[in-house]
């Protein structure tokens, strides 16, 4: 009967930043009408006018995804009449992609421009189009980490580190982390959008056998 190894299981982390080359777009219309109808053309009519300005700025047809549509009753509460019906909110939520950095800023300006007062900026996330190389680097970064502290922890055993038993990628690799920001310029100007750095995180857990 042959016995188990000795072994140690050892989880390291790894992280990788590179600068980033897609900015993806929390873009929303929000309109606010006496009539649900009302609320609900104006609506499509300024999401349509911003994705043509989007399209016009060379963003194209699979970079621009709609990701919410809703249309609700707005109810406030008068005393001795209950709950009443104030009026409709309409709203869409558009995500972008957008692969020109520099020109960011302006296209963003120009959407805010063509959507006015029912615009909405809900956010945005920095990334790549291709986090393959990125990826990598993050993960080799967490098998070092997870080598180096297993080494230590053989050597504190009286041991020697042998073969890796297996290998099992962690849930902490995830997606790239903006290291970003956005500063507010003349308020007649575009914001100004930093790109700064971006930063993929992965995490391994490895088991090794502990030879003597």
């Amino acid at each position: 009967m042959t016995e188990n190894p000795r072994s140690i299981s050892v989880t390291g982390s790894g992280t990788a930043e590179a600068a980033p080359d897609l900015l993806t777009l929390s873009l929303g219309v929000e309109c606010r009408r006496p009539g649900v109808d009302a609320a609900y053309r104006d609506a499509a009519r300024a999401s349509s006018a911003i994705t043509a300005v989007l399209r016009d700025h060379g963003v194209g047809n699979p970079d621009i995804t709609t990701s919410g549509l809703n249309v609700r009753a707005e109810v406030s509460w008068q005393e001795g009449r209950g709950q009443l019906i104030s009026g409709y909110v309409a709203s869409s939520t558009l995500a972008v992609r957008l692969r020109d950095l520099p020109a960011a800023s302006g296209l963003i300006a120009a959407a805010v421009a063509t959507g006015g007062d029912d615009v909405r900026l809900n956010g945005l996330e920095f990334g790549f189009a291709d986090p393959t190389a990125v990826q990598a680097q993050a993960r080799e970064a967490a098998w070092h980490d997870a080598r180096t502290a297993a080494e230590h922890f053989a050597s504190l055993a009286g041991a020697r580190l042998g073969s890796a038993l297996s290998v099992t990628q962690q849930s902490g690799m995830g997606p790239p982390v903006p290291l970003a920001a956005m500063q507010r310029a003349v308020a007649s100007e575009p914001l100004t959008v930093e790109a700064g750095g971006s930063s993929v995180t992965a995490a391994v857990a490895v088991v090794w056998e502990l030879l003597d």
